[in-house]
């Protein structure tokens, strides 16, 4: 028997399940096959809008979680959905960097970003779903993925950054010694035929690319919200709002991220926080109104110094 701290919920039932898989199918099909069927570049403007309806979305979800569930269910969808989506943001660091380094055009980013975000829908099903698994039947994984968690944040709040280059990565050279390719661009196909051999163009590369980050940040960022609930459900609906809301995002904010320099403090505290609440979980109990409260000061508080210090630095004002 599990010590009460470690007790999985049993929100989820194969209804509910089914119900959330069906909606995030049918607005897929909805965002490519209706409002984004041709190859165009997405403007701020209508990124912002698209980001908005994404967290509207959330935040209905989170409403019926509230009326169905209760309170409490409610807050760890919010404070899990917080905490990926401020994950997230080195994933948009990443999108710009890959795209950037296989030449892809702005207009044809949307799609690699749609089917790289539609991959990882299924990805962290797969996660999730092991993890639930593995916590359930070894309980003290908790304080093993708890460890991880506070050493990750301890590296990144003293790693200094450094500019990366995703072709010159590891995986890059294996992905291109395992599969064929080629530098030409075949308007936003993925595969083209050239000499009677089929070659992977660019896209499809980055492709490639983007899911390999994906699964890299979820290593991170999946354990992080096993700290907050062991409910596969909330653990998974809260993921998958947060990273269905990063394409929109990418393009809104991509020429701004570098304006949230301490936002990686403020999201390794985070880790920290997080990591050690697992680790002392049999013995210490922290509700999830406090958790969200820490988890909202901790990137709040990163995010409105990062705006402060750039904006004393463009107006030149002395330090203090």
């Amino acid at each position: 028997m599990h010590p009460p701290a470690l007790a999985l919920e049993t929100v989820g039932n194969p209804w509910l399940w089914l119900g959330f898989l069906v909606l995030v199918l049918v607005l897929l099909a909805l965002d490519l096959g209706v409002f984004h069927r041709r190859d165009e570049v997405i403007r701020a403007r209508e990124a912002l809008g698209w980001t908005a309806v994404w967290a509207s979305l959330a935040a209905a979800f989170a409403g019926l979680v509230w009326w169905r569930f209760g309170a409490n269910k409610a807050i760890e969808f919010v404070t899990g959905y917080l905490i990926e989506q401020s994950l997230s943001v080195d994933n948009l660091f990443v999108f710009v960097l890959v795209f950037a380094s296989f030449a892809i055009p702005p207009k044809l980013q949307h799609r690699v970003l749609f089917w790289g975000i539609t991959t990882a829908f299924f990805l962290r099903l797969v996660m999730i779903v092991g993890g639930t698994a593995l916590l359930s039947r070894f309980h003290w994984l908790i304080y093993v993925f708890g460890g991880f968690l506070v050493v990750t944040g301890i590296r990144i709040f003293f790693h200094e950054e450094q500019e990366h280059h995703p072709e010159k990565s590891v995986a890059f050279r294996v992905l291109r010694r395992l599969v064929p390719s080629t530098s030409r661009m075949e308007g936003h196909h993925f595969f083209l035929v050239e000499n009677g051999r089929r070659l992977a163009t660019p896209l499809f590369l980055a492709l490639c690319m983007i899911e390999i980050s994906d699964v890299v940040f979820a290593l991170d960022s999946v354990p992080a919200i096993f700290g907050i609930t062991l409910d596969p459900f909330i653990v998974f609906t809260s993921n998958i709002f947060a990273i269905m809301g990063l394409r929109s995002l990418y393009f809104a904010v991509a020429q701004l991220l570098r304006r949230f320099e301490y936002l990686k403090a403020g999201l390794a505290l985070v880790l920290v926080f997080i990591g050690l609440k697992m680790v002392a979980s049999s013995w210490v109990h922290v509700n999830a109104f406090a958790s969200l409260g820490v988890v909202v000061t901790l990137l709040g508080g990163a995010m409105a110094y990062s705006l402060w210090r750039t904006r004393r630095e463009a107006t030149g004002s002395p330090e203090a």
